[in-house]
């Protein structure tokens, strides 16, 4: 294959399958590495993952015959082989090349996935690659070696990288170990994991070599070369063992456990040949019956996001063809009909109980962690911070929590932008910051927790915040309010989501150029969801997204106003009451009702979608709903219950329609408008009641 124009869709589709995944590993991972370069060191299994991953998107892309990102992953790869070998320091400048190297490799990746034939120009970033490799070149020596005992074969084993950690590790001062373990042929995979597992905590393994133990055919052993700053009993407690021995190289003590207990024998030799012999280094014996597996160990398993629409859509189906089922057999027993209604009744009761525990798990499918969308928060931090001279931390707090993958796709964008708006307009420069008796590193807390059906997601600084006077004096510049309009702090701060408004003073590659909020708040609006924001000048801000956990299958609650039919999502309902029209109030030519000593705004739906006809009869129903720390009361004409639904969307056309955020089937063949309560409490509280 020699391009993209020979590369079918399904081989595509599985490149990019592949490709994004091991990208956003390596995004992780760099920024491990960026944060343990700091200290002018790499994290070597930092370090390693990320020459693992460049190197398997490397073969990757050439499979398919994807050339640009090859040769963009096979310059990326020799550079973090110099790295992982020394022969290159870390240092701002290669951390720089590394992050724009991913960079690139994303948008090459996701200009392959939307279609788009624009190749980018990487000449550049190749030449400041190899200028990394050529002008660091540093020279190891093997004089250190020399100080260790350790028999030529096993020095003569020893990659090139292992034996450039283990003179890091002399370089340290740390004492070097080597960790003998005998292990059964049945479980030596995962007693190796543990075992490893263990010294990594305390330490860096440097090396495993498979050894020669005294009965192949019942056990395998192997050689750890470890390197740690513990003195040697410690690790000799740590790993005290019948089947493990321990021996300190570097020094002149030898410590031989020689059973569970601990119990220990010293000797004197650094690294006697002779202590090969079962009485030193006993073997572990293995069961008579023990059986070799093939077997993965791996529980999951990568499914198509396409594929799991797919099923959703006929779960979805299914949920109505119940509701259909379970209309003619109320309308049987109406009727009168008796016979077999009562078998008919009891299927569709089992029917509805085993649909609800499909639905469950097909939602618990899409699930996914938003830690997954905090680490490619993390390289935007690190990257832009970088850029403007400032000093960043990013802490994040319930990476566990999870949302619809979806979901999740489409509030990534947004998120991006708050944060780069975070850094560009809130943190200060560390000297402004020093000025003002603050830490000159600033911080921005990015956190999610579930609340009821709804996911909130946190995002604050502490920054300079905003300042509300500069918003309006803003605002009028560019026509937005009048300077006679009496606009509260809150009201004030919320003008950064009007279209076109910006207080910066200058266009940057950041941000001031006209863009920015209004197109978050419409797109976090686009998935009914919410954004607020608080801030305090000179403290900081906080930006409160919150979300529904889902938009595939929701259960909502039907109403009627003006002879038309919609879908409330049950998730957004408080309650429901009936009032009398005598009980509607009129504040500021707004109508409210006083609910338990609290006032609630209150909006008719037929006058908010301009529809003919008022509701008749001396009691009205009013629904309570509510996102965020919002309530609002919608006035309808009648509440016909609730219902599962699946949400299909509009299409382009009715984009621009708010309060509305996409249609359902109904089991009578009816379709119905399923309504945004986000969207209908934001154009409620700002215009009056009226899209």
């Amino acid at each position: 294959m020699s391009g993209v124009n020979d590369v079918s869709g399904k081989a595509v589709k599985d490149f990019l399958a592949e490709a994004e995944e091991i990208l956003d590993q390596l995004c992780a991972d760099i920024g491990v590495l960026s944060e343990s370069s700091e200290g002018g060191e790499c994290d070597p299994d930092s370090l390693n993952s990320v020459f693992r991953g460049a190197h398997s998107l490397k073969g990757l892309a050439g499979m398919f015959g994807f050339n640009g990102i090859q040769d963009l992953s096979h310059n990326l790869e020799n550079l973090l082989d110099s790295l992982r070998l020394g022969k290159v320091a870390i240092g701002p400048q290669v951390v720089v090349v590394l992050t724009d190297s991913l960079e690139a490799l994303g948008i090459m990746i996701r200009n392959l996935g939307e279609g788009v034939s624009e190749k980018i120009s990487v000449q550049s970033l190749l030449q400041r690659i190899n200028d990394c490799v050529s002008g660091n070149e540093g020279v190891e020596s093997d004089s250190l070696l020399s100080s260790l005992e350790i028999p030529r074969s096993m020095i003569n084993a020893l990659t090139e990288y292992e034996e450039h950690r283990l003179l890091e590790n002399i370089k340290k001062s740390r004492n070097i170990f080597t960790v003998l373990a005998s292990f059964s042929l049945a479980t030596f995979d995962q007693d190796l994991a543990e075992l490893t597992d263990q010294l990594k905590k305390n330490g860096e393994v440097i090396s495993t070599l498979p050894s020669v133990g005294a009965s192949i055919e019942s056990s395998i052993d192997f050689e750890i070369l470890f390197g740690s700053a513990k003195p040697m009993a410690e690790i000799v407690a740590l790993v005290a063992d019948g089947n493990v021995v321990v021996r300190q190289v570097n020094g002149q003590q030898v410590v031989i456990p020689t059973s569970a207990t601990g119990n220990t024998v010293v000797a004197e030799d650094a690294y006697p040949e002779a202590a090969e012999s079962d009485a030193v280094k006993p073997n572990a014996a293995a069961p008579a019956d023990a059986g070799i597996t093939a077997k993965s160990m791996s529980r999951t398993v990568r499914v198509d996001i396409g594929k799991l629409d797919d099923l959703m859509n006929i779960v979805g189906e299914l949920v109505l063809s119940h509701s259909t089922i379970s209309d003619i057999a109320e309308k049987m027993r109406k009727a009168g009909y008796s016979t077999m209604l009562a078998e008919l009744l009891k299927a569709a009761k089992g029917l509805e109980r085993k649909l609800n525990e499909l639905q469950k798990g097909v939602m618990e499918i899409r699930m996914i962690p938003v830690g997954q969308l905090y680490e490619k928060m993390g390289r935007i931090v690190r990257k832009i911070s970088k850029e403007q001279g400032k000093k960043v931390d990013l802490r994040v707090f319930g990476a566990d929590t999870e949302l619809d993958k979806l979901i999740m796709e489409d509030i990534a964008d947004p998120l991006m932008h708050i944060i780069r708006n975070a850094i560009d307009h809130g943190i200060e420069l560390p000297e402004e910051r020093r000025g003002r008796g603050k830490d000159e590193r600033g911080t921005i807390k990015l956190s999610s927790y579930q609340k009821g059906n709804h996911v909130v997601i946190e995002v604050e600084d502490d920054g300079r915040g905003i300042d509300v006077a500069k918003v309006k004096r803003k605002a009028i510049e560019k026509g937005l309010i009048s300077p006679n309009d009496n606009l509260s702090d809150r009201e004030a701060v919320e003008l950064i989501f009007l279209p076109g408004f910006s207080t910066s003073e200058t266009v940057s590659e950041i941000s001031g150029r006209g863009v920015g909020m209004d197109v978050v708040k419409n797109n976090i609006a686009a998935v009914s969801g919410m954004v607020d924001v608080e801030s305090v000048h000179g403290e900081g801000s906080r930006m409160t997204i919150t979300l529904p956990i889902t938009l595939a299958i929701i259960k909502a609650l039907i109403i009627s106003t003006a002879g038309r039919y919609y879908a409330l999502p049950i998730t957004s309902v408080l309650e429901s009451i009936m009032i009398e029209p005598a009980d509607i109030l009129t504040v500021e030519r707004k109508e409210v009702i006083q609910l338990r000593e609290s006032t609630l705004p209150l909006l008719r739906l037929n006058r908010f979608f301009h529809l003919d006809g008022e509701a008749a009869g001396e009691n009205v129903f009013v629904v309570v709903v509510g996102v965020a720390d919002k309530r609002l009361g919608i006035v309808v004409d009648e509440l016909l219950g609730q219902q599962d639904i699946v949400i299909k969307t509009l299409g382009p056309v009715f984009e621009g329609v708010r309060g509305v955020s996409g249609a359902a089937d109904l089991g009578d063949q009816r379709t119905i408008l399923v309504l945004d309560v986000g969207g209908i409490i934001n154009e409620a509280t700002k215009g009056g009641g009226q899209a």
